[in-house]
């Protein structure tokens, strides 16, 4: 049996009947047809299906679809605007920050909402001081706040940089 539930994603809104145990990336890939998040481990260990749900970056293959009607959902896909990649996007492509691509969505998304946290004075395991206002962030801060997303082709090396120019350019979302 089958459960009604609606949902935003990318800007557009959809009703969509799912079994109660669908995962909100599974809702994306196979009701959807959403195909930026991708099915990496399925068990919330690589990121790589890491979405914005209402804001807050998440790893769809953990979040349960039912649980989340009428929630805002963002992917890669939706974040480009007017036909204009986002900045984020756009770093990721000048400094070459991925090989295979198959984590570069989750990736993207995580940095994306990482730095929202960061910008808003969310502190992380390494954030030396914790008072009020925007976490600067160090290439070992960024690298801290993306662990949660692995690349196992090793393009860290561009991510990290992609992220702080990005994050640079100032607030965009």
């Amino acid at each position: 049996m089958g459960v009604e539930i609606t949902l935003r994603a990318d800007g557009r809104g959809y009703r969509i009947e799912v079994d109660p145990r669908t995962t909100l990336l599974d809702a994306l890939r196979e009701h959807l047809g959403i195909y930026g998040p991708k099915k990496g481990c399925d068990h919330g260990q690589c990121g790589a299906c890491t979405i914005l749900l209402d804001g807050m970056r998440v790893n769809s293959c953990l979040a349960l679809a039912v649980a989340h009607d009428g929630a805002e959902i963002t992917t890669a896909e939706g974040l480009a605007a007017g036909g204009e990649l986002h900045p984020m996007q756009r770093s990721f492509i000048a400094r070459d920050a991925f090989q295979c691509g198959y984590c570069t969505p989750g990736q993207i998304l995580s940095a994306v909402g990482m730095v929202n946290e960061a910008q808003a004075g969310w502190p992380s395991q390494v954030t030396g001081d914790a008072a009020d206002g925007e976490v600067p962030l160090t290439d070992e801060e960024i690298s801290e706040r993306m662990s949660g997303n692995l690349c196992r082709c090793g393009a860290y090396a561009n991510i990290v940089p992609a992220i702080r120019e990005a994050a640079e350019a100032g607030r965009f979302w």
